[in-house]
């Protein structure tokens, strides 16, 4: 969403529930308009649970929680194209404002100036790539050790942020790996991030009768239940047994570090389901799991500190662990302790990714990264159990009008065919039944 388009689209919203029907293309004399991004991806059906912690949490009114969904569901998709359209020139998106109203992108050419304003968002001319960036920061993983344990690139200030926890650590860092002083914002900070895991709550599993996770999203891989979580809280073969200490299953493949992945196949007495644990207990729905922009509202269910909410800060981050080196985690301002690890990130009814670890708590405040999920469900072959109906074939089975296919994760970039047209993914996700790509364009751009 737009900040020029806000006040239309709060209306509507209240109106007849839909927003931004000239983000889709369609006009009032064309046929009929294919769904909006707000509306592929249900952010009216948002649950009073997840609204209720982002007003707590973000500060926010009731109708700016609700506005915020929607707004950051169409800046995803808007930034999306952009992101095709600008190429290598691309520098990052954000949204901003209490409700997300704001769409800033930034590139390296004045030339795409009138190409970014004619979608109403705003322009940042900078003089770095996001891709240069990105580069620069894989490039320090190597020979990162916990004096500088984060490291992320902050498409606002168009540098490579190192954060450092002994003094001279990060030029230590740089000098050794040659990297360009001018490029790098180095922020102190007092806490090292650690993973969460180990502690009692709520609705939390325990790893071969022992230490504690929590569960994050439910999925199937054939004709198998069980869940994706965090690699760190257990390896292959590990058992599991639930909340209620009733044997549960056993982790199938686990990675950390590297990353921070898993997932656990689940016996025949446990079944997976559509929901995140919310506050209080309720349930709150999956429908998809599409990535949202930095400056989005996130939300996570630990079993520990249970229920809350901050923003996304940045995606492909790095991270130090004592054990080792993760990257491409997502670093928000959600607070969470030990025995989160593992749990559920969520924004709307969109799941995110799996706790992985972080610094602070929820008294005082924190710093939290999660695993994204998709990446999990490509790696592993798994399904995302979502609410809707069927989510139709698994990865792999055939689907007809083309090569796209219901269950396969699209990273953005990737084509397929579908109807006689070709189609290139803009936002990654796994693909369900009724996300046809003539049918989404938030997810799907014809060539």
């Amino acid at each position: 969403m737009l900040k020029r388009h806000a006040r239309a689209a709060c209306t509507a919203l209240a109106a007849a529930g839909l927003l931004l029907a000239g983000t889709s293309g369609a006009t009032a004399d064309s046929a009929p308009a294919a769904p909006s991004a707000a509306t592929t991806l249900r952010t009216a059906d948002a649950p009073p649970e997840l609204l209720a912690a982002m007003q707590r949490d973000l500060g926010l009114t009731p109708a700016q929680a609700r506005a915020r969904l929607a707004h950051e569901a169409e800046a995803g998709a808007t930034a999306a194209r952009l992101r095709m359209r600008l190429g290598a020139a691309f520098a990052g998106a954000w949204v901003d404002g209490a409700d997300a109203a704001t769409l800033t992108v930034a590139t390296t050419r004045a030339v795409d100036t009138a190409a970014i304003r004619a979608t109403g968002a705003t322009v940042r001319l900078v003089t770095r790539t996001l891709a240069d960036l990105d580069s620069a920061r894989a490039a320090l993983d190597g020979a990162a050790t916990a004096g500088t344990p984060v490291r992320y690139v902050d498409p606002r200030s168009n540098t490579l942020v190192v954060e450092e926890a002994e003094p001279g650590a990060a030029a230590r860092l740089l000098a050794a790996t040659g990297t360009d002083p001018a490029l790098v914002t180095v922020v102190r900070t007092a806490g090292s991030p650690r993973p969460l895991y180990d502690l009692r709550g709520g609705d939390a599993y325990y790893m071969n009768g022992s230490g504690r996770c929590s569960v994050g999203f439910p999925v199937t891989k054939g004709t198998t239940d069980g869940f994706a979580t965090a690699g760190h809280c257990g390896r292959a073969g590990t058992t599991t047994s639930g909340f209620n200490q009733v044997a549960q299953g056993s982790f199938q493949a686990s990675v950390f570090p590297g990353n921070d992945m898993a997932w656990v196949a689940a016996n025949a007495q446990w079944a997976s389901t559509p929901y995140v644990k919310g506050s209080g207990g309720a349930n709150v729905q999956v429908t998809g799991s599409v990535l949202q922009p930095v400056g989005a509202s996130v939300c996570r269910s630990g079993s520990t500190t249970g229920w809350h909410c901050g923003t996304i800060q940045q995606h492909n981050t790095s991270v130090t662990y004592p054990e080792g080196t993760i990257s491409g985690v997502t670093r928000t301002t959600v607070c969470a302790e030990p025995g989160d690890s593992g749990g559920s990130y969520i924004s709307g009814s969109q799941a995110q990714g799996v706790t992985s670890g972080g610094s602070g708590n929820c008294s005082s405040g924190g710093t939290t990264f999660f695993q994204p999920l998709n990446p999990i469900l490509s790696a592993y072959g798994l399904t995302l159990k979502v609410t809707g109906g069927d989510p139709g074939p698994g990865p792999g089975e055939p689907e007809p009008g083309g090569t796209w296919k219901a269950g396969t994760v699209y990273a953005a970039g990737a084509t397929v065919t579908h109807g006689g047209a070709s189609y290139r993914c803009i936002q990654g996700h796994q693909a369900q039944t009724g996300w046809e790509p003539p049918n989404v364009p938030a997810l799907w751009q014809r060539l």
